[in-house]
């Protein structure tokens, strides 16, 4: 069992997050301002402000994941989490430039079905490595089910 915390990959996991969710906001920021959203808009969808709060709280869950599978991953198993993790995260940044950058819902739509089984993926590759790194990815998990749904109705 490791002791400690290694700081130098638990930050460069929590960078990554960063650049993703500055990557995706470069595209929501200006589309949730538009005619276009507000013409599609569900009326479930939850205020503004939430998903700035709620992003940042996954980012942060999603970055601890992948720190703790990560440090606790042999050979290649770090490839497996690697490729996981990757094609998760650019589709979540390909989302939003399809949504709120195209404008295309149903593109969109597509994507997030990819966002959805890649978190399935990332989800049992963690299990194998470190439940931890699982357990964290499920409010992901529950998130992307939710905006899976308010997409489905912007169609």
């Amino acid at each position: 069992m490791r002791k400690g915390i290694n700081w130098k990959v638990l930050i460069a996991c929590l960078g990554i997050m960063v650049l993703v969710s500055l990557l995706g906001s470069s595209f929501s920021t200006t589309g949730t301002k538009s005619d276009w959203f507000d013409s599609v808009r569900p009326s479930i969808t939850p205020p503004n402000y939430v998903f700035p709060i709620a992003w940042t709280i996954l980012y942060v869950l999603i970055g601890v994941s992948l720190y703790f599978a990560w440090i606790s991953a042999k050979g290649k198993q770090k490839n497996k989490i690697a490729l996981a993790f990757l094609v998760n995260l650019v589709a979540n940044v390909l989302w939003s430039f399809l949504f709120f950058g195209m404008q295309n819902a149903f593109a969109a739509f597509i994507d997030i079905i990819i966002i959805w089984v890649s978190i399935i993926w990332m989800i049992m590759v963690c299990w194998k490595i470190d439940r931890k790194a699982s357990y964290l990815l499920i409010p992901y998990f529950l998130w992307v089910s939710f905006a899976s749904a308010l997409n489905y109705l912007s169609i």
